[in-house]
């Protein structure tokens, strides 16, 4: 209990303590860890360039509905007939079954020949307006709609891997971040060991010039030194690997990776509370499996599928286009005679029926092949994520424990470590014990700290798991 309370007072002292100190010097926490990583780690902009990508195939698919702009026109040079013809026309093509729209306007001169009848027009040209409509093939998907649906939901699956990708980088961030604090905090530990025997030796020299010791406990007392310095060793070893680990993460603001020094590990009031341990039943793990995003990507995928089936399944109707088409000629009678100069409605229809449809039907089976594999990675991932959430939650409320017992080890061996020392200054105990104290109280706090990591990295596993974006440091409006 005394751990935690220590733990709430350094949170509300730490901002007192950092003041105007510049950010390089100050303790590094969590929180710029985790700001340095999601705002200039590679794998994260990466994806965050693929999502980009894929708006950009949405605004493509999304041009297969532009207004359209055609001209055509001719004039005869030299021949028998003289006429001169000119036509533009505009066409939109609408989703609602498969329709498009169009204007046209054309305007003649001169004379054409019988079979090129069409040309003529009034002395101020022909008006057109005209819609076209599918009925049976491309009324209810056709390859434009297809492919601005296909572009959404490829766009959706790109956000989704944007938060996946984030909440690994961030899981692995925390996970390096806490395994620097560790190693820095049993460095600490193991050189403040060592510094406890150097000035121990200085001491003995004297006492043992005056014949208060036998020499032999010089000897012990190196013989400590080099045990320690061996430890210390080792354990800046292992600080120095854990900082170049952080520095994958960390990061200055030309995204180049930014190794802390020793001179920024944060006080051991500083390392923060822990939420509260939820507990298995309080787990609404249907509402967790549909957040997921691996699992909400495989769904995307899955309605993908969905919409290749359906274009294809498309393929395999026979077609029926209707046409409703309005004509208004303008203007004095032409040379084409008065039948240009009422009003034109006509109805026309186009039929066709695709007889073989051997590669509609190839792509429905594969279609539906792909289907199928995605139904059962899902049903294979939410059986997966289901069992690994439990143990995740189970390996957190053991390393809680754990933790605490090293807590309590950790005072049981620093009373220890005291006790034998007043005694021996009392002559009731010897060097031997001094140092055996000393050493295992050194290691109950080296174990509190690696349990204390183990504690952390469960807990930002927790959190990755059930996607408490806010504890992983992710922007949820990015």
């Amino acid at each position: 209990m005394k751990f935690y309370l220590l733990c709430a007072i350094g949170l509300l002292v730490a901002p007192l303590a950092r003041g105007d100190v510049p950010l390089a010097e100050q303790p590094l926490l969590a929180e710029e860890v985790l700001a340095a990583s999601e705002q200039h780690f590679p794998s994260i902009l990466k994806a965050l360039a693929q999502r980009q990508a894929a708006e950009g195939r949405v605004t493509e698919s999304l041009g297969a509905f532009d207004v359209v702009f055609a001209a055509d026109g001719f004039d005869r040079m030299a021949g028998f007939y003289d006429g001169t013809s000119l036509a533009g026309k505009v066409i939109k093509p609408l989703r609602p079954l498969g329709a498009q729209l169009y204007g046209q306007y054309s305007l003649s001169n001169g004379d054409f020949p019988i079979y090129e009848d069409e040309y003529f027009t009034n002395t101020g040209g022909t008006a057109k307006l005209g819609v076209l409509f599918s009925l049976f093939r491309d009324r209810d998907i056709d390859a434009r709609r297809f492919g601005q649906i296909d572009a959404e939901l490829a766009l959706q699956q790109a956000e989704l891997e944007v938060i996946l990708t984030k909440v690994g980088v961030q899981q692995r961030a925390l996970s390096a971040y806490w395994n620097w604090v560790a190693a820095g905090q049993q460095l600490a530990v193991y050189e403040n060991l060592l510094t406890i025997a150097l000035e121990r030796e200085t001491g003995l020299e004297r006492e043992v010039s005056s014949g208060r010791r036998a020499a032999i406990f010089i000897t012990e007392n190196r013989q400590n030194i080099t045990r320690r310095q061996t430890l210390a060793t080792a354990s800046r070893r292992d600080f120095r690997i854990a900082a170049n680990q952080l520095a994958f993460y960390l990061r200055d603001d030309n995204g180049e990776p930014l190794q802390p020094s020793v001179s920024r590990l944060p006080a051991e009031q500083q390392f923060g509370t822990l939420p509260e341990l939820p507990s298995v039943t309080s787990l609404d793990v249907p509402e967790l499996l549909e957040r997921r995003p691996e699992l909400q990507i495989l769904r995307t995928g899955t309605e993908r599928a969905l919409q290749k089936i359906a274009l294809s399944e498309n393929e395999l109707k026979p077609r029926l286009d209707l046409n409703l088409e309005l004509a208004e000629g303008f203007g004095a009678i032409g040379e084409g005679g008065a039948s240009r100069d009422d009003t034109d409605a006509i109805v026309g229809f186009t039929f066709t029926v695709p007889l073989e449809r051997r590669q509609a039907r190839g792509r429905i089976t594969q279609a539906k092949a792909e289907l199928e594999s995605l139904r059962q990675e899902q049903r294979r991932v939410e059986d997966q994520v289901e069992i690994e959430l439990r143990n995740i939650l189970l390996e957190l409320d053991i390393a809680r424990q754990l933790m605490e017992l090293a807590r309590q080890d950790v005072e049981l061996s620093e009373t220890m470590r005291r006790a034998e020392i007043r005694r021996f200054e009392q002559g009731a105990s010897d060097f031997f014990l001094v140092n055996i104290r000393e050493e295992t109280a050194a290691d109950a706090r080296v174990r509190f700290y690696a349990a204390y990591e183990r504690t952390r990295v469960a807990q930002a596993n927790f959190d990755a798991a059930t996607l408490n974006l806010s504890r992983l440091g992710i922007d949820e409006t990015l």
